[in-house]
């Protein structure tokens, strides 16, 4: 059945149809009830290209990732994907996804918004200051923020508690005697970055530890960066008796060189990582881990807040902030004697 005879079998007018399938207010409850209720025992769907048409409205969101080469096989962001894809679908929409370089990335924003190809934008990897959200701002287009930034302007956003986590894993840490903890970190323009440093030296300020600097690396966000970083806090004297990545693809290049370095796991270093191993990265370890969420539900939270903002909610009420929980493994023991 097509639109002209759906509107012929209900009486009614092609225009009166069509919009109260795509949701205009000027139809009255009763007839777009008695209209929704006949299109779905004829099993009328409005066809995507007609119902874009009638509504101005692209029916997609778009997230522009700034993609490094070990992107390409993030299992966590996958599934953050996946997740937003599901979410999505169940309101016939659909997820744009692209890559762009840093250099390239407000030049590609411009490229997707100028040909009307999304409803809307998620901005992943928020970095401190964020030149895509002030854009997305000052063009006035709808974004929720995956993570935090020091935009001025009241934006919609879904983090999660770094700093909170980072004290957390210091604690458990102090609470095993060591006193010589470590931070692997990722680039410092990154917000939750600056959040885990924030937690880490307020953490180890409250235990009266001091702060090495040698004990603090930044800028591994992947596998062989995590690597690298651990194989330097290896060659330190002292070298520290415990380690924190806040990252998952730094944490299993760091295990990698622990286990490479016949390091023994737990009776010699100790290891806490934010979120976890990535699944493919098995080794296995059962890894302390500090728990955010599950990314399934990250990529439906997400897309949960785009569609309240779409629908005319305000930006100041869809800002959320989970807390992160500590998952006990066997990656961590009391300190060693004598290291």
């Amino acid at each position: 059945m097509n639109l002209k005879e759906l509107a012929n079998k209900l009486g009614l007018s092609q225009t009166t149809v069509s919009r109260a399938l795509n949701g205009y207010t000027d139809v009255s409850e009763k007839t777009r009830e008695r209209i929704v209720t006949a299109a779905a025992a004829a099993g009328y769907r409005p066809s995507p290209v007609a119902r874009r048409l009638a509504t101005g409205r692209a029916d997609a969101i778009g997230i522009i990732y700034p993609l490094m080469i070990h992107d390409l096989d993030d299992p966590y962001f996958l599934q953050v994907v996946s997740g937003m894809t599901e979410a999505l679908g169940k309101s016939d929409m659909d997820l744009m996804l692209a890559s762009a370089s840093k250099t390239d990335e407000i030049r590609t924003y411009q490229r997707m918004i100028e040909g009307r190809r999304i409803d809307g934008m998620v901005v992943a990897r928020t970095r401190l200051n964020d030149a895509r959200l002030s854009y997305l701002a000052q063009k006035g287009i709808p974004f929720v923020a995956y993570g935090r930034s020091i935009l001025p302007a009241p934006y919609a956003w879904l983090d999660f508690d770094t700093a909170a986590g980072l004290r957390m894993a210091v604690e458990r840490l102090v609470s095993l005697n060591h006193q010589r903890i470590a931070l692997l970190s990722g680039p410092q323009d990154l917000y939750f970055v600056t959040q885990s440093r924030e937690g880490y030296l307020k953490a180890m300020g409250d235990a009266q530890l001091p702060i090495e600097q040698q004990y603090m690396v930044e800028g591994t966000l992947d596998r062989a960066g995590g690597y690298e970083a651990m194989t330097r806090l290896l060659s330190c004297n002292p070298r520290p008796t415990a380690v924190i990545v806040d990252n998952p693809p730094a944490g299993a290049g760091a295990l990698r060189a622990l286990i490479e370095a016949g390091v023994e796991l737990r009776n010699e270093m100790s290891i806490i990582v934010h979120d976890g191993l990535p699944p493919d990265a098995f080794m296995g370890y059962d890894i302390t881990a500090l728990q955010s969420s599950e990314p399934l539900a990250v990529g439906r939270k997400l897309i949960e807040l785009m569609l309240a903002l779409l629908d005319g909610e305000s930006p100041e009420n869809l800002q959320v902030l989970w807390q992160p929980t500590l998952k006990i493994g066997t990656s961590d023991g009391p300190c060693p004697v004598n290291i």
